[in-house]
């Protein structure tokens, strides 16, 4: 015979099942784009990878390696920087026409808080190249970065024929908004910059960035505060900031091979991820590590459920 706090045991474990079941029923698949960066030759395990989803430990589905033929990346331009960054178009170009032929490049200019394409989405790599040319160098052409990044990635181009292509962005800006008070450390934190990322973890889009002094540089204080953001939005996204010091880098060579080196480092994690009320466009928080040693893995803060990336739509993996 079943006693009362048997019953209250065995009740309250069903109703625990019934709520794990469901929990996991409402999950839908995820993608997101990861890093490896590994100081050796050591690829990632998923057995020794552990990822939290709104603090819940989640399985990986699968972790598969990005093909370049599943690339788009955005070269976007800020039409403010001085225009002796003309002595490092070569650079640019360089990398443009270096890329594997099946990458999909996109070159832009960020202008008036919007991005002017130049040369869309194309494997013709020396056209893209081509469309290359100087900054305009007005102080503030852009307006500012963040409302170019915001309005490019929420009308990301061409999306139709690129559907679950992994998103790639190179910004090339002094990284300062100019919207947001005094342009110092203490003064980081920013309604304009916040919005830039989410709206990148929107579109699944990893954001990189050489910073580059503009034509009204703002001394060491702006050069901080530059940087300090262009790392908040390489940190929310799963990208990366490169920067040598508060000057401008001789070279745009080195750290455009490291973005580079960086795409071939990156995989597709697949998961499954709770939309809860906010349907798709709730974003998740992730968080991510691994017990294998020399390795790190970076990945976007938060993700949107049901996100798709570097697989064709009607893929089911």
């Amino acid at each position: 015979m079943m006693t009362p706090l048997r019953f209250a045991v065995l009740t309250s474990l069903v109703l625990v099942t019934i709520a794990a079941v469901a929990q996991e029923g409402r999950g839908i698949p995820t993608q997101t784009l990861v890093r490896a960066d590994s100081k050796t030759d050591i690829l990632p395990d998923t057995a020794a990878i552990k990822l939290e989803v709104n603090q819940r430990t989640t399985p990986l589905t699968s972790l598969q390696a990005v093909k370049p033929s599943g690339v788009q990346i955005a070269l976007l331009i800020d039409d403010g920087l001085s225009r002796s960054a003309g002595v490092q178009l070569n650079d640019i170009r360089e990398f443009a026409t270096a890329l594997p032929p099946q990458i999909e490049l996109l070159v832009g200019y960020m202008s008036n808080g919007r991005v002017m394409i130049v040369s869309p989405f194309t494997t013709d790599h020396a056209a893209a190249a081509g469309a290359i040319r100087l900054p305009l160098g007005m102080a503030g052409q852009s307006a500012s970065p963040y409302f170019c990044l915001s309005d490019f990635v929420k009308q990301w181009p061409g999306s139709e024929n690129g559907a679950g292509k992994a998103r790639f962005i190179m910004m090339l800006t002094n990284g300062v908004d100019p919207y947001n008070g005094r342009p110092s450390m203490d003064n980081q934190n920013s309604p304009y910059v916040e919005a830039a990322i989410s709206d990148s973890q929107r579109a699944g889009a990893a954001v990189y960035s050489i910073y580059y002094r503009d034509a009204g540089f703002r001394g060491e204080s702006g050069s901080f505060s530059g940087q300090g953001y262009l790392l908040q939005v390489a940190e929310g996204t799963g990208g990366d900031s490169y920067f040598q010091g508060s000057g401008n880098p001789v070279s745009l060579s080195p750290f455009l091979k490291q973005f580079q080196h960086a795409i071939s480092e990156t995989y597709i994690a697949t998961f499954n991820a709770d939309p809860v009320a906010g349907g798709r466009e709730h974003l998740v928080r992730l968080k991510m590590s691994t017990s294998t040693p020399k390795l790190k893995l970076r990945v976007a803060q938060e993700v949107r459920p049901g996100n798709r990336v570097g697989a064709s739509e009607h893929e089911d993996k």
